[in-house]
């Protein structure tokens, strides 16, 4: 079973940045080979797919955070991570890392507010 631990969330002006980063755990778990995954969920709305990337660095990203977030991994440390840049109101969620078998975190508050 594999342990997931969100952290670098908090209260950001628009048009500011944050980092998000989510540190992957477990007994006989090869971090390297899971395809990672954040996703996002605001108030009163379903859970989205945000950003994913691939054992072998590829990544996609929903169209409204292109050009903004880049998802990235370092499986040295077993950290996948969020950089959030020119960020709007509208990008305010919980977001969640989740491995491709289906383990979750347990969340990190993004609140963008003036």
């Amino acid at each position: 079973q594999v342990q997931l631990v969100e952290s670098g969330g908090g209260l950001v002006q628009p048009g500011g940045s944050l980092r998000l980063s989510c540190v992957a755990s477990g007994s006989r778990f090869s971090f390297s080979i899971y395809l990672m995954e954040w996703h996002r969920q605001a108030p009163g709305k379903q859970r989205e797919l945000v950003a994913r990337i691939g054992s072998s660095g590829s990544t996609s990203y929903v169209d409204s955070v292109k050009g903004r977030f880049t998802i990235s991994r370092d499986n040295a440390k077993n950290t996948v991570s969020l950089q959030m840049n020119r960020l709007k109101p509208e990008d305010t969620a919980v977001y969640y890392c989740r491995t491709h078998t289906g383990e979750w975190g347990q969340g990190t508050q993004v609140t963008v507010s003036s």
